[in-house]
């Protein structure tokens, strides 16, 4: 069973950056992919990105393309999303993912997921 807790969530103005963590309470594989979900309110919870350091492939939504980043660092069994030029639309409860299957360019069927970190844009 793989715990994941999310962090750096908070407020900021738009423009701004902020960077979430997700710490893996165990190792997880290189053949699995892990992945950042958000949730605004009234809306469905959507995937923006994915990581599968196995393939050396990432995937992004393309409403945050260009402004977020995913990395992943194994040595601390951490996840990483670093958002910039945020916007108040980017406004959400952020929730990491791990342990998918990557196929058709993204990450699918994750089996743990944490619960979640508010992210809060003001315009």
């Amino acid at each position: 069973q793989v715990r994941l807790v999310e962090s750096g969530g908070g407020s900021v103005q738009a423009g701004g950056s902020l960077t979430l963590s997700c710490a893996a309470s165990e190792y997880t594989y290189s053949s699995n992919c892990m992945g950042w979900f958000r949730q605004a309110p009234g809306k469905e919870r959507e995937p923006i990105a994915a990581i599968w350091t196995g393939g050396r492939s990432t995937y992004y939504t393309d409403s945050v393309k260009g402004r977020f980043t995913i990395s992943q660092d194994n040595a601390q069994n951490t996840l990483y999303l670093r958002m910039n030029s945020l916007k108040p639309e980017d406004t959400a409860v952020y929730y990491c993912a791990a342990e998918g299957v990557w196929y058709g360019g993204r990450c699918n069927e994750l089996a743990y997921w944490g619960q979640g970190t508010q992210v809060t844009v003001s315009s």
